[in-house]
């Protein structure tokens, strides 16, 4: 409703500039008519009414002036007062402390989760949510403080309804703390016998050690976590020395793209693009036989000129190809640890904003909730529908592969 001017005649409408003053001006008078209905309604009688003889209650006045941020910015209103009455009266519309609508408190935490640092908040949102709005760094730690607690149940949950196929196992180091070392967060990341990937654990440990890695799989292995399939991480022993451990059935396979580039840093710089083509074609060769021919072939040609690069590509050669034991159409979600390296991405832009997290605590906190928003985005599997059978243990596909591959020998 627009205002009206003393001769009771409507104002103007505002011009383009002073479009948002307006829009505030006309939330914050409706605000203030709504806090009046509220007890309109509460007493049963309107403003300026005789009370009836079996009627309790009275206004009396207004508290002191509030400021409210709402999403399209900061207003000013008063709670009108009531005396008299058996029970206090609580508004429903305006609680007491409160400074920010549910929307403004939470769109703030995820702000800073998806790269706003504290110390930028008043700079950047002073514009739009106005002078006065609740701002500051604190602020923004008291809302970001409940994940810690969201986190630790997540943390404890059952298992048991999951069912595995492939799981990925990464470390992510963060600057956390009084150490001057980075603290290793570690994540297992799987897919599930619909296709979908969850995340499965984070937990932040001693470097990628066997026994920080073995406290995360036994700690899965207790929640009900049944062995995986397949499991793909880098060239860490750490995980590998845990895996045999804790879950010993577990098919391994070596992330392609950390070896490529463990291979290339023993290459000469010049020869470095050339090489790299070659394994990129050997990584994506047809069947384990074809690669185990070019794998002989590539030694065949550098294994004078670069004697390192050829032993990197042999050492633990079995984990880099249990992929083809595996159905066809999931070979590219199993080559590397792409699936848990692309959520990493979002997880630096934060973690570069916030420089030093003052606890790992916190840091571990803040980097879970940034997975489960990943989480959301994860695109499932090829071949959803060979997941069940992959997971029950069936071994029709590869004996198929293995025919496939005599047959093509033979020929």
């Amino acid at each position: 409703m627009l205002k009206k001017n003393q001769e009771g005649v409507p104002k103007a409408s505002p011009v383009w500039a002073e479009v948002d003053a307006f829009i505030r001006e006309q939330i914050q008078e409706r605000f203030q008519e709504l806090l009046e209905a509220e007890v309109t309604e509460w007493l049963g009688r309107a403003k300026s009414v005789r009370r009836a003889s079996e009627q309790v209650g009275h206004r009396n006045g207004y508290g002191k002036p509030r400021r409210l941020t709402v999403g399209s910015g900061t207003i000013t209103v008063q709670r009108p007062r009531v005396r008299g009455l058996d029970a206090r009266f609580e508004s429903q519309l305006l609680p007491l402390f409160k400074r920010r609508t549910e929307a403004v408190s939470a769109v703030l935490p995820e702000l800073y989760l998806h790269g706003l640092a504290q110390r930028d908040f008043t700079l950047a949102l002073r514009g739009l949510l106005g002078e006065h709005a609740p701002l500051s760094a604190s602020t923004v730690a008291r809302l970001t403080a409940r994940w810690e607690a969201e986190y630790d149940a997540w943390s404890q949950r059952r298992l048991d309804d999951l069912e595995v196929v492939y799981c990925w196992a990464d470390g992510l180091y963060v600057k956390a703390g009084l150490d001057r070392a980075k603290a290793a967060l570690l994540v297992v990341i799987g897919a599930l016998t619909d296709g979908r990937k969850v995340v499965l654990a984070i937990t932040s440990g001693e470097r990628e050690s066997t026994a920080s890695w073995s406290a995360v799989l036994r700690d899965l292995k207790r929640r009900g976590l049944r062995p995986p399939r397949l499991l793909i991480a880098d060239g860490h022993l750490g995980i590998w020395g845990a895996a045999r451990e804790i879950y010993p059935e577990l098919a391994e396979q070596r992330c392609w793209n950390h070896r490529l580039v463990n291979v290339l840093d023993a290459v000469p710089r010049k020869e470095q693009p050339t090489v790299a083509a070659v394994l990129r074609q050997l990584m994506y060769a047809p069947s384990r036989a074809d690669a185990e021919r070019q794998r002989r072939r590539f030694a065949q040609q550098y294994h004078t000129r670069c004697p390192k690069a050829v032993a990197r590509l042999e050492a633990d050669w079995d984990r880099l190809v249990s992929y083809y034991d595996f159905p066809e159409p999931h070979w590219k979600h199993l080559r590397t640890t792409n699936v848990i390296e692309s959520p990493f991405a979002a997880v630096r832009l934060r973690t570069t904003a916030a420089k030093r997290f003052a606890r790992t605590e916190r840091a571990t906190a803040i980097i879970w909730r940034l997975l489960q928003l990943a989480e959301q985005h994860f695109r499932r599997l090829n071949a959803p529908h060979l997941l069940p059978g992959v997971y029950a243990g069936s071994d029709q596909h590869g004996n198929d592969q293995r025919k496939q591959e005599l047959r093509r020998l033979a020929a």
